[in-house]
């Protein structure tokens, strides 16, 4: 099972959510303060990290963005509000998802197993390894190259780039991306959609404000290029 790090200041919460993981067959280590689990991602060495965003001192966004600094860990956000400003910086921070507290431990759990699912393997005869101007997308070791450049792409822009990158073209709207990429079923929050997006080009784009990959169709959805 998933190796869960819970960094959250309120005590019940804390206590709540690490006892329904342990249930589970986790193995999960808790930190108080943002400063504490800096320290204890090194030592655990998490598969996933569960974020409070409203930290006191080194806030939930300023541990994200640490962490995205050397690491591709999957990090799903913790909030009280989830209509909360700080929400979209949480997911332009680097954030795969976030979760609006309370939450019950069988809707985490979803979550966590939805983040750290892999993509299936390429069928219909696609090949391993597709090229897209200079991108390179293995499909089967789950990497991407730009011009032979490694990129460190967090799990929920691999997703997004290895769902839309398998039917060029086709435009998909944000309600379908949510159900597909972060498998959120019912009027999931099409800010998800929106931040990874521009996390994405930011990465893969020569241009992020005039995208050659990523293409916005108003009023309808994204496509995957190239142009």
């Amino acid at each position: 099972m998933p190796r869960v790090l819970l960094i959250e200041d309120d005590p019940a919460v804390r206590e709540g959510v690490e006892l329904g993981l342990r249930r589970r067959g986790h193995e999960v280590r808790t930190a108080a303060t943002g400063e504490a689990g800096l320290a204890a991602l090194d030592e655990f060495r998490p598969d996933l990290l569960l974020l409070d965003l409203m930290l006191p001192g080194v806030n939930g966004v300023q541990v994200c963005r640490r962490v995205r600094e050397s690491s591709q860990l999957p990090i799903i956000m913790l909030t009280a509000r989830g209509d909360d400003f700080d929400v979209v910086v949480g997911l332009e921070a680097g954030a795969d998802d976030y979760i609006v507290k309370p939450a019950r431990t069988e809707v985490i759990e979803a979550r966590i197993r939805a983040v750290l699912r892999r993509i299936d393997e390429p069928g219909n005869g696609r090949p391993a390894v597709e090229f897209h101007g200079e991108l390179a997308i293995d499909r089967t070791g789950l990497t991407v190259t730009k011009s032979g450049q490694h990129l460190a792409l967090a799990p929920s822009e691999l997703r997004l780039l290895l769902h839309l990158s398998a039917a060029p073209e086709q435009v998909f709207s944000r309600q379908q991306l949510l159900e597909h990429v972060w498998e959120h079923s019912y009027h999931g929050d099409a800010r998800l959609v929106d931040a990874c997006v521009r996390r994405l080009r930011n990465k893969i784009e020569e241009e992020p404000g005039s995208p050659r990959y990523i293409q916005t169709l108003r009023g309808f959805g994204y496509r995957f290029g190239p142009l």
